[in-house]
């Protein structure tokens, strides 16, 4: 799509939002509707979709690209019409006689950029918001999930107007031309390289923007927890959509008195979840492409493999794979994994750990196993993170009350529930004044009235 097709959609968009027609509560809840009814009908089209572009897992590609959106549909729609009105606030005593309120109202054009481990569902997941608000809306899908990427385009133009929501295809200067198109709002999931790029040009144009990114979440195993569950919990967090998941574990700290036991309960998952060999398992997924292939094989490189490493270029199969004895300044530390390798690092005590998390850039996740609340507490308070789970991995996602969203580098601004409709709109602040009391204190002239405005203040 061209420049002008792009400025045309943005214009029409524009026109209908002036309109006031997205404003209406029915309006909106009308299309939250279409859209649900629009997934559920094509479920079967939506798992081959994400199949043919990564062979996900049926299961993985069902909850993740339809179940998860349902989900979140389903509560905007329980929800929206609180969301939507005004809420009145507190005056203080010095405006005795106002009343005070906050006006959600959206913010306008929205422009939502998805990435490919979950094609449909960073795409599909922020739009709910944005509709749930009253906004016109820009999909612009991974161009490097292209199965997912043309469906998306067709299940969008087969439910909304133009108008109202487009889906726009395209590469990288795609997305510099979309976000040259005055939106007012710009929602990004991906990578840090690619964020700080958006960012950067959305700046120039003074358009605010939510990061979802990622980064290098730990994972912190101290000696009094169930060895053997945590590291069924950590297997299973890790290699998820082989591995390709912002919120997956990318690297465990654990206390040297359980590092071997914890060796040896995650081999035995590994064996209980994929068998002997997981290129044979249709619940293990494969690599995107050639190109990330190769930058996992060169994290790989000089790697003490306690389990797993067999690769297929030919496949994009890298095995689930765990790597022992790594070295804090080694390659594979010191940038987001994303991909099917679990490196571990021991510890000897709990404050080593924190102090090696802190060196580092603030992860989008933290997972704590322990079952004592002293060092829980320990590791919250002198840590920080955008989210954390305690004794499981990446179930936080699933909990829509809890804004979900990273901090510094792994991400700016939340969604998720409550907070998708807070990401997309403006609660303008109103304070509606009468004038049955009408105190002369504040204006001129001002003499003798210091001393009486002290008191109030």
């Amino acid at each position: 799509m061209n420049q002008n097709q792009i400025d045309e959609i943005a214009q029409e968009q524009a026109a209908l939002f002036s309109s006031g027609q997205t404003l209406s509560v029915p309006f909106r809840i009308k299309q939250l509707k279409k859209l649900k009814k629009t997934i559920e009908d094509n479920e079967e089209s939506i798992i081959k979709a994400v199949q043919i572009d990564m062979d996900k897992p049926e299961f993985e590609a069902w909850y993740s690209e339809i179940g998860t959106v349902i989900y979140e549909l389903k509560y905007a729609l329980n929800h929206i019409k609180k969301w939507s009105s005004p809420k009145k606030v507190k005056v203080p005593l010095v405006l005795f006689g106002s009343s005070c309120y906050r006006y959600p109202e959206p913010l306008g054009r929205i422009l939502i950029i998805g990435t490919w481990n979950y094609p449909l569902h960073t795409v599909l997941y922020p739009l709910i918001g944005s509709i749930a608000s009253g906004n016109c809306t820009v999909l612009k899908p991974s161009e490097l999930a292209p199965t997912s990427s043309r469906l998306c385009t067709r299940l969008i133009q087969n439910t909304f107007e133009p108008n109202y929501i487009s889906c726009i295809e395209g590469s990288a200067n795609t997305t510099q031309s979309l976000l040259g198109s005055g939106f007012d709002h710009v929602f990004f999931t991906g990578g840090e390289k690619a964020g700080r790029a958006v960012m950067e040009t959305a700046s120039k144009c003074l358009i605010p923007v939510t990061l979802e990114l990622g980064g290098k979440n730990p994972v912190i195993v101290e000696p009094d927890t169930s060895i053997s569950m945590a590291a069924k919990k950590i297997v299973w967090g890790k290699f998820i959509n082989a591995g390709q998941t912002c919120l997956s574990p990318d690297y465990v700290l654990v206390n040297e008195r359980v590092k071997k036991q914890l060796i040896e309960e995650m081999k035995k998952w590994l064996l209980k979840f994929y068998g002997n060999d997981a290129s044979k398992n249709p619940d293990y997924g494969r690599i995107i492409n050639e190109s990330h292939f190769k930058r996992l094989l060169e994290l790989l490189k000089g790697a003490k493999i306690v389990s797993g490493g067999k690769t297929s270029m030919e496949n994009r199969y890298i095995a689930p794979t765990i790597i022992d004895n790594v070295k804090p300044d080694a390659k594979i530390m010191k940038e987001e994994i994303f991909g099917p390798l679990l490196p571990l690092i021991k510890y000897n005590d709990l404050k080593g750990a924190i102090s090696y998390i802190n060196k580092k850039s603030k992860p989008l996740c933290m997972y704590i196993f322990s079952k004592n609340k002293s060092s829980q507490e320990k590791i919250l308070n002198n840590t920080s993170a955008g989210n954390v789970c305690i004794n499981d991995t990446i179930i936080q996602h699933a909990v829509l009350s809890l804004p979900f969203g990273g901090v510094g580098k792994s991400g700016i601004g939340k969604y998720h529930g409550k907070a998708s409709f807070d990401c997309f709109t403006n609660y303008k602040s109103v304070l509606k004044k009468s004038n049955i009391i009408n105190s002369n204190l504040i204006y001129p002239p001002y003499k003798n009235k210091l001393s009486k405005i002290k008191k109030y203040i």
